[in-house]
């Protein structure tokens, strides 16, 4: 077995692969950019190699620099974890012509099925089904409106060495055709060092479910169940869970055949997936092969207890699969979220800066492997387990030169439903403060109907939130349950500060029993009976509810019990009261006397300012393009500029009809959240 291996990769996948090296018990090294000196999987390695600038053209997918890494570490194998190097023949030959071994599949089999183009064509020869398009490299914008037209729109433009949603549209015209072939082939470029560009027909209403494949060098090959990963955004999944709740045992079966089969037509050895669309009636179409780990392995994982990154480890050291089809066996469900860092409420675009606050829930191990170190041999056991891949921590900054995703939160349970809300749970508790982030977001679809019921397609979350995300307006039910434990914890910090104070031993002042609760749009008068156990609270309606917990003043996460079911609530402190964030909700919580209420209720609002008249840079960024100039009249959904951030090219368009009156950045410019881009007559 190998002494020493080298991971080419950063962030969490970096620090998920030097955890299976330790239990191996072979040493780990890391390689890092400036940006990443003080990173978590630098931290965790035995090692570390610096390999050159932030940006990952001039580090990370730098193949000569990762090569002195090796050579000056004495690794006798590289790990690439997904993304940079991982699918990049190239490096392989390099590996290869070094005599180090590449935890991943032979340099043929990447050539063959990593690139999207080529590995459509092989599909097509062994007579796989795929979805019609152009497999011919495309020269310009013109030729990209041609062919879509001859495909049919809508299309699904494609980089073809690209990969995790990157250099990918869907373009529904002509003019989103030629934007879309320039920005798919930019990211491309940066992203992978590889702008071809190929298009197909986009299939409407389709689930995107792939296949794992776990192949040896001696010619066994095994697929360990599927994943579903419809609920995806911008090309990119978002959730994920394991297996379908769409897929019968028949089909799977036959997915699994397929997939295997395709991997060892191309000599396949490693961990890989095989990606497909699938229709309602249950047809599988293949739509590429990522030779590679998949950024959603856990959920694979822990319905299987086999740990896919030591299986990876084991074959890339020439050893045969210590299991065969009949030992897979699907316990239980898990699901995956990831947590990104990027802000719903302003369409998902990224952000950046430290994480002042930065904490997971507690992990549960009863799964094949845990954060925490725990390991098992077997599928879990247990009644539920939580997983928290993670790459970063608390006072560490997110860079914007790489991926926004910050961790990957897993829940295991016997049943869909109870890992449903085990992640409920977990999502409640976790802890983020400093950057944006989707927390609020994923915790919306987890309560979502299409989700919970499994009835959801690749459109979800265009479907369900064409206006953005918005936040969730939470039931009168829930906001009871929120109002009757923010009473009781105001009563408990009330009567603290009484204390603090002097005048509770005084007796100059008395907490009272009676309060109005107001939270989104509602008000609850509500009288308290506490004892030394909890509290009920009692409506004016006469309708009681118990509440009981250990929250206490300046705790910012709150875990309480109402009428007997858990309620997780993120808290911060307000004048009056909290502001809570608790299953997809954001809320300002006031809990007042009834003569503070009165005069409350006689306050005027405030009036944001007027920035209808201004394009506002909504995300940190580079300006890569300007589209207009001053004196210029635009037209709605006009493009105004392109700003880059996170390796993601993003087009600014104008909300209305209007004329540019002063233009304040231009190509180049970095630019800072709510700077003003430009402004309107």
């Amino acid at each position: 077995m190998f002494k020493k291996i080298l991971i080419a990769n950063r962030g969490e996948i970096a620090c998920r692969v030097i955890k299976t090296a330790r239990k191996m018990g072979i040493q780990s090294v890391a390689v890092y950019s400036d940006a990443d000196a003080n990173a978590l999987h630098v931290q965790m390695a035995d090692e570390a190699v610096h390999i050159g600038p932030p940006p990952a053209n001039q580090s990370y997918i730098v193949i000569d620099k990762i090569m002195e890494a090796i050579k000056s570490s004495g690794a006798e194998a590289v790990h690439p974890g997904y993304g940079f190097l991982s699918e990049n023949p190239k490096f392989a030959e390099a590996l290869e012509k070094a005599g180090v071994a590449f935890i991943g599949p032979p340099k043929g089999a990447i050539e063959a099925m990593g690139d999207k183009i080529t590995s459509k064509k092989i599909a097509q020869d062994a007579k796989v089904s795929t979805v019609p398009g152009y497999m011919g490299l495309i020269e310009d914008a013109d030729e990209a409106v041609k062919i879509s037209n001859d495909i049919g729109y809508p299309v699904m433009i494609k980089a073809s060495a690209g990969g995790g949603g990157k250099g990918m549209r869907i373009a529904w015209n002509d003019e989103e055709a030629r934007e879309g072939f320039q920005s798919s082939k930019n990211e491309a470029a940066n992203s992978f060092g590889d702008d071809r560009i190929f298009i197909e027909k986009f299939v409407t209403q389709p689930r995107h479910i792939e296949i794992q494949v776990l192949c040896d060098t001696h010619g066994n090959g095994i697929y360990l169940g599927e994943r579903e990963c419809s609920i995806q955004r911008r090309n990119q999944k978002v959730v994920e869970e394991a297996p379908s709740p769409f897929l019968d045992p028949e089909t799977r079966k036959a997915m699994g055949e397929q997939a295997v089969a395709l991997a060892q037509a191309v000599g396949y050895a490693s961990a890989g997936t095989v990606e497909f669309i699938v229709d309602g009636d249950k047809n599988f179409y293949f739509l590429e092969m990522n030779t590679r780990l998949q950024v959603e392995h856990p959920v694979t994982e822990l319905i299987t207890g086999v740990d896919l990154v030591e299986q990876m480890i084991r074959v890339a050291n020439g050893e045969k699969l210590s299991i065969t089809q009949d030992d897979v066996t699907l316990t239980g469900w898990a699901i995956e979220n990831r947590l990104y860092a990027e802000d719903p409420y302003r369409g998902f675009l990224p952000s950046i800066g430290r994480l002042t606050r930065y904490r997971p829930p507690q992990e549960l191990a009863a799964g094949p492997l845990s954060d925490n170190g725990k390991w098992a041999d077997a599928a879990p056991t247990a009644d539920m387990a939580v997983r928290n891949d993670t790459g970063v921590y608390e006072g560490g900054e997110i860079s914007m030169y790489y991926d926004p995703m910050i961790a990957k939160l897993c829940t295991w349970a016997p049943t869909r439903a109870e890992a449903i809300e085990r992640m409920r749970v977990a999502l409640d508790s976790f802890e983020v403060e400093g950057i944006g982030h989707n927390l609020p977001f994923l915790s919306a679809v987890m309560d979502h109907p299409k989700f919970v019921s499994g009835d959801m397609t690749t459109a979800f979350i265009a479907e369900e939130y064409p206006d953005g995300f918005e936040g969730v307006e939470l039931t009168e039910t829930d906001l009871r349950r929120i109002a009757a434990a923010t009473a009781a914890m105001h009563r408990v910090a009330e009567i603290r500060r009484a204390r603090v104070s002097g005048r509770m031993d005084n007796h100059e002042r008395k907490v009272g029993s009676d309060w109005n609760v107001r939270l989104q749009g509602h008000a609850f008068d509500v009288v308290i009976e506490a004892d030394p156990k909890g509290a009920t609270v009692r409506f004016e309606d006469g309708h009681e509810m118990r509440v009981t917990g250990n929250w206490t003043p300046g705790d910012q996460l709150a875990s309480m019990t109402v009428d007997d079911a858990p309620l997780v609530m993120k808290v911060g402190k307000i004048s009056g009261g909290f502001r809570i964030r608790t299953r997809g909700a954001e809320l300002k919580v006031h809990v007042r006397t009834p003569r503070q209420a009165e005069l409350a209720r006689k306050m005027p609002e405030k009036v944001p300012p007027d920035t209808s008249k201004m394009l506002l840079c909504p995300m940190p960024g580079l300006v890569v393009k300007m589209n207009v100039a001053v004196g210029d009249e635009v037209q709605e959904g006009q493009a105004l500029c392109t700003i880059e951030a996170m390796k993601m090219e993003n087009i600014l368009r104008a909300e209305r009809k209007g004329v540019v009156s002063k233009v304040n950045a231009e190509a180049g410019d970095s630019l800072a959240v709510d700077d003003v881009i430009m402004e309107f007559e």
